[in-house]
């Protein structure tokens, strides 16, 4: 385990354990995104994806912006000012911590995330920050996150929490036993506490374009509204329940087909 400083001088150079000839889901999303920090591996996958289902470029950005408009509304409505954020990702425009801070000021926000591309980018581009942190940790040992978290102090588990699985659960398959993973994460937290999801849905016009991710570091599962809902079991779902990302809160009248609605989200409390 270790835990990276929001604030860590930038590196330039390529950080060990680093595999540029696979493609990487990470790198992947962050290309959908229009960010550059992928190789020719990660496009060639991604761009076949993208040729099978073009729709997945609108998919992956509204994806982003339901992020952000879900921890506005959780600092901002809700009174949140802990966010764990597993499967991270690569920082962007918009972080989590930014998002939550401008809503909660001293909000504080650990991401977690188990690529080393996703944190050598972590502590090279997340802005300074006293209440921000990068741990490595992997969201299949959901036990060892809440130990870690608790035990150096970066959050009080004695108080609400939002826990952000932002399309990041449809990469654990079935044998690893997500729903486990989620009601593990949820027990140890106090009442009060959120749980943001979104995750693809099965849908024919995607199951070609998934078979891509066997070639990836991690393959796409996809998975049926019902099978996503199971998720928020023994939670209470917030209106407008389980939707596509762009109806979740849109800031603007939303025109969108049925098939760029295919990544389903949700946001619940604990009671």
């Amino acid at each position: 385990m270790s835990v990276l400083r929001a604030d860590a001088a930038r590196s330039d150079h390529t950080p060990p354990g680093i595999d540029s000839t696979t493609p990487n889901v990470a790198r992947m999303y962050d290309y959908y995104l229009g960010g550059k920090d992928n190789y020719a591996a990660d496009r060639a996958c991604a761009d076949e994806v993208i040729r099978q289902a073009p729709h997945v470029i609108t998919m992956a950005r509204e994806n982003r912006l339901f992020l952000g408009r879900a921890v506005r509304y959780l600092a901002g409505e809700m009174g949140i000012n802990q966010f764990l954020d597993i499967g991270a990702g690569l920082p962007t425009r918009e972080n989590v911590h930014q998002v939550a801070q401008r809503f909660a000021p001293g909000a504080r926000t650990v991401y977690i995330d188990n690529d080393p591309v996703v944190l050598s980018h972590g502590r090279a581009l997340l802005m300074s920050d006293d209440h921000t942190w990068v741990i490595k940790q992997d969201l299949r040992t959901p036990d060892e996150i809440l130990d870690t978290v608790d035990t150096l102090g970066l959050l009080n588990l004695s108080r609400p929490v939002a826990v952000l699985l932002v399309a990041v659960l449809h990469f654990i398959t079935d044998d690893e036993d997500p729903y486990r993973i989620v009601k593990t994460l949820m027990n140890g937290l106090a009442p009060g506490s959120h749980l943001v999801i979104s995750h693809v849905e099965r849908r024919p016009d995607l199951e070609t374009a998934a078979a891509n991710y066997r070639h990836a570091s991690s393959p796409v599962i996809l998975r049926s509204a019902e099978d996503v809902s199971r998720f928020f079991d023994g939670m209470d779902l917030l209106d407008p329940g389980l939707v596509g990302v762009c109806d979740w809160h849109p800031e603007h009248v939303t025109y969108f087909s049925d098939r760029e609605r295919a990544l389903r989200c949700g946001v619940a409390r604990k009671p």
